[in-house]
């Protein structure tokens, strides 16, 4: 992906654990690359097609002017989160914020935190076989909407399904919600455990009855193997309530794993008659 490098950009502002810092405020320097894809611009010679760097300098000294931290780690990450909200054109961001004046009684050049954000493309399985299942998921796809951190969001159609794992309860309703996100893999796997204790989910028995159920099933390419966390979602091959509502979305998605498509492992499961 291309890129926009933004280097030792001086700001002037009051972040820091002491009341000194917050009061008298002192010199940061910020360096920024934003990664985007510039052909459009390249081709038109139009700013109106490119993200404007000297816009998003404006931005970031602006946010970190009005907008007052303890941690030189919570000035980085949100400023590079707020730029990615700002500019949708910016599909990543590496930012780094030094401190040249940081109270240190040693002798040093300065200080930095650098972190990296982006939007990343995410599936979520959504179901639900408890009460009024349909607006449990459709609650679930409002919230998820108006949260900031999320974007380009697209559900599948629902269907009902007999429930998985052998034990004795009623259908379910399954779908597949695509989207883009700021969230880290962790940090999603908690947004969605928020919603579903919003919708009252119990977890006494193991694939058991539940008002709502949300799991990450792709994260970009990722492969993820945690004790609290498994990405991709390691029975999915298994669950024709997952793949039928994830084709219809994208079918054509390869598994990272198996290295076959969306498409391909819906195919071979009902082959199987295992669907």
């Amino acid at each position: 992906m291309d890129q926009i490098r933004i280097r030792n950009l001086k700001i002037f502002a009051y972040h820091g654990v002491y009341e000194q810092e917050k009061e008298q405020g002192q010199n940061f320097c910020v360096n920024a690359v934003l990664y985007t894809d510039t052909e459009k611009a390249g081709k038109s010679d139009d700013i109106a097609d490119a993200v404007d760097y000297g816009a998003a300098c404006l931005f970031i000294d602006n946010y970190m002017r009005e907008n007052r931290f303890d941690l030189l780690e919570a000035v980085t990450r949100h400023v590079a989160e707020e730029l990615l909200l700002a500019f949708p054109a910016i599909r990543k961001v590496e930012l780094e914020v030094e401190k040249p004046d940081a109270p240190i009684p040693l002798r040093f050049d300065s200080v930095s935190v650098k972190t990296e954000r982006g939007w990343h493309r995410v599936f979520i399985a959504l179901g639900s076989n408890m009460g009024e299942r349909l607006k449990f998921l459709e609650r679930a796809v409002a919230d998820l909407r108006a949260d900031v951190c999320f974007r380009g969001i697209r559900v599948s159609d629902y269907i009902e399904t007999a429930p998985y794992g052998g034990v004795e309860q009623d259908d379910f309703l399954n779908g597949v919600l695509e989207a883009e996100t700021l969230y880290s893999p962790e940090g999603l796997l908690a947004r969605l455990q928020e919603e579903e204790r919003l919708a009252e989910r119990k977890r006494e028995i193991h694939w058991g009855p539940r008002t709502l159920d949300l799991d990450i099933l792709f994260y970009d390419d990722l492969v993820l193997a945690k004790k609290e966390l498994s990405i991709p979602h390691p029975d999915m091959k298994n669950r024709q309530f997952v793949l039928e509502p994830l084709s219809e979305l994208a079918p054509f998605y390869v598994h990272p794993v198996y290295r076959k498509t969306v498409k391909e492992m819906l195919e071979e499961l009902e082959e199987t008659g295992r669907a």
